[in-house]
């Protein structure tokens, strides 16, 4: 089968909007309309970003990218909520279509760090209807202009292969010219109760704090956590660990039931900057 050359917006009019006016209303609303002036953190490494739709989550997403400084390159990983495709995988070639335009993939960024972690595997199947690598982009779009990024989507639960992940990426930006940020894409605690939600959320953003990506897995199943990016943030603090960060922010939380006002099923979500 021939893999695309380029990934077409899969959620596009579901969780963002599809027109490119109301897109740029939208994200001028949650970055704020002094986005390009705001104060950045100059030595971030990686972030924390939740991925519901925009109405929902947006805000805090917003609230972490003004603060980012441009990069020329992302390392983006997100869960595979699909199922579908390689465990751990990228795209190493070709492009993403947004409705703000066409990204060009990060190859030669892609290959180095499929060179650092075996477990790496090229898989457009994984990535074609996955959200929540996708709603980040719009974002980064509106912030940095043109970039290139490193799409990888984790479908595997396990500790070690999140670790391995983690060095791999650091050891290929190391080797690189570019200041290069890591994303990762996750929500919080899914569909308890708020006053739960946040009990547990609190606990698994406490150990992203103090960059402790062992506790992180180890509370999100002794608590049951159901945070669905718990692999691309361990691996984000992994790789950021390896690059010498010293410090998290938590720059936002929040639950579905700010905007709904349902409280008894939510979704959290936190903006975190790791530097």
């Amino acid at each position: 089968m021939q893999v695309p050359s380029i990934r077409l917006p899969a959620v596009a009019g579901r969780f963002y909007p599809a027109k490119v006016e109301k897109l740029n209303h939208d994200l001028e609303k949650y970055l704020g309309p002094d986005a390009a002036d705001a104060e950045k953190i100059d030595n971030a490494l990686g972030c924390v970003v939740p991925h519901a739709g925009y109405m929902y989550s947006g805000h805090v997403a917003g609230a972490v990218y003004r603060k980012l400084p441009p990069c020329r390159s992302y390392v983006i990983l997100c869960p595979n909520h699909t199922g579908r495709g390689a465990p751990i995988a990228t795209m190493s070639r070709g492009a993403w279509q947004t409705p703000l335009g066409t990204l060009q993939i990060d190859t030669r960024l892609a290959e180095s760090i499929r060179k650092g972690c075996h477990l790496l595997m090229d898989d457009f199947e994984a990535h074609a209807e996955e959200h929540s690598l996708e709603v980040q982009l719009p974002f980064l779009q509106k912030m940095a202009g043109e970039f290139s990024f490193v799409p990888v989507a984790i479908g595997v639960g396990g500790y070690a292969a999140l670790e391995s992940l983690g060095h791999g990426i650091s050891a290929a930006l190391k080797g690189s010219s570019e200041k290069v940020l890591i994303v990762a894409s996750s929500d919080m605690n899914h569909y308890e109760p708020d006053g739960i939600t946040r009990v547990k959320d609190r606990k698994a953003i406490d150990k992203i704090l103090a960059l402790d990506p062992r506790g992180l897995y180890d509370v999100i199943r002794a608590e049951d956590i159901s945070m669905c990016g718990y692999g691309p943030t361990i691996a984000m603090l992994t790789a950021a660990k390896d690059l010498g960060a010293h410090r998290a922010e938590l720059v936002k939380y929040a639950t579905s039931a700010d905007t709904s006002g349902d409280r008894s099923a939510v979704v959290g979500y936190a903006g975190i900057i790791v530097a």
